[in-house]
């Protein structure tokens, strides 16, 4: 049977003075916990106009925000902030958007909070996280990459803090046919490391062998050959059929360059990566013809952007459209539930349809059905 899908309605938020009124009965409050001064204050206040936006989805008086300023990385500012939004009789709190927050908030017990992380897609005591997780990234490119016909892929991550991390998801995603390659983000090792992948030393042997087998020939076949080889940089097929790329920003492009560098042919390889936010600076690395990734629903994210930019005149942050969304999801379980009183209330049998596309919250985890994108010939174009 074909699953329901649930249309998000969008709140009205109001900053409102009625906010603080005893009187009112039958009102959501909602907290929103951002940096909203100090060095990141551009991003906590993106949060703010993003959520400005609902403006146009939903007329319901009875819905209303409570924002607190928490700095960033200030135990003591989210506390007093968190402490302030629930003084104001809020059990539901927007953020934090610092997973590193995440012990912190642990200890409020009779309150949810609706991150934007993606970290985890599991809840996690009172934290449910709606970020778009590695683990449905994964399972979308895992997807793809069979119905592709591919069997031999490699999944490349870098040797950083997120290491264990990624090694845990891949772990219970139960990976373990897939050839993993850790790599040095310094580009000086990186090369070095990904020419030992790709065997390039002896790749380039082979070819330097055989340009001498019709290199002292006269005939017109042996001549033909060598100029073809001549063509080449290198002779011979590496082990591998696609790559999986954990990595996002300038260390994906040096990843990319490096497999160009060693030879890789795009025609025979495909090169998929996670974390991508439509990034148009990947345009510009002429040695990629293709890259394919999972990611949000591009139309409904360029007329989020567009929406939001002719509102206030500058782009948003990509959170952002994550809270839209967080919202919606609250204002929809209040809907649904008549009261939010625990983290139960947000789970449920049908899927949810959103701005960053269809997911489903079921078992106490948050799961993304994602599309693959490609970026060819400076577009992005859904595969």
């Amino acid at each position: 049977m074909k699953k329901l899908l649930i249309i998000l309605s969008y709140i009205i938020l109001f900053v409102n003075s009625n906010v603080f009124s005893e009187s009112k009965k039958d009102i959501l409050k909602i907290g929103l916990i951002a940096p909203l001064n100090g060095e990141y204050a551009d991003l906590g206040n993106s949060l703010l106009y993003s959520l400005q936006l609902a403006l146009d989805e939903i007329n319901d008086s009875k819905i209303f925000i409570i924002p607190r300023d928490t700095g960033f990385n200030n135990k003591e500012k989210l506390n007093s902030a968190i402490q302030d939004i629930r003084a104001q009789g809020a059990n539901i709190i927007i953020g934090p958007i610092n997973n590193n927050d995440f012990n912190e908030v642990k200890k409020y017990t009779d309150t949810i909070f609706i991150s934007p992380s993606n970290i985890s897609p599991e809840f996690k005591t009172n934290i449910i996280s709606v970020g778009i997780s590695l683990e449905s990234q994964l399972k979308s490119l895992v997807s793809f990459l069979k119905k592709q016909k591919k069997n031999k892929t490699v999944i490349m991550y870098p040797k950083n803090h997120y290491t264990d991390l990624i090694e845990e998801k891949l772990n219970k995603l139960n990976l373990n046919d897939m050839k993993r390659f850790k790599y040095n983000p310094d580009p000086e090792v990186l090369t070095g490391e990904i020419e030992i992948l790709t065997n390039y030393s002896q790749r380039k042997r082979n070819l330097e062998l055989r340009k001498k087998l019709f290199e002292d020939k006269e005939d017109e076949q042996s001549i033909k050959q060598l100029e073809r080889l001549e063509q080449l940089y290198t002779l011979g097929k590496v082990n591998f059929d696609s790559v999986i790329i954990i990595d996002f920003g300038n260390n994906l492009k040096s990843v990319l360059t490096s497999l160009v560098y060693t030879d890789v042919d795009q025609n025979e390889v495909l090169f998929t990566t996670v974390n991508q936010w439509f990034d148009e600076s990947i345009f510009y690395e002429n040695t990629i013809k293709t890259l394919y990734y999972p990611s949000v629903n591009y139309k409904e994210f360029q007329k989020y952007r567009e929406k939001y930019f002719k509102k206030f005149k500058l782009y948003p942050s990509e959170i952002t459209i994550l809270t839209y969304d967080a919202l919606g999801l609250v204002y929809y379980a209040w809907k649904n539930n008549g009261d939010i009183n625990s983290i139960n209330d947000f789970s449920f049998k049908n899927k949810i349809k959103g701005k960053i596309g269809t997911f489903s919250i079921k078992d106490k985890k948050v799961s993304q059905d994602l599309d693959i994108y490609k970026t060819e010939n400076k577009k992005f174009t859904k595969f």
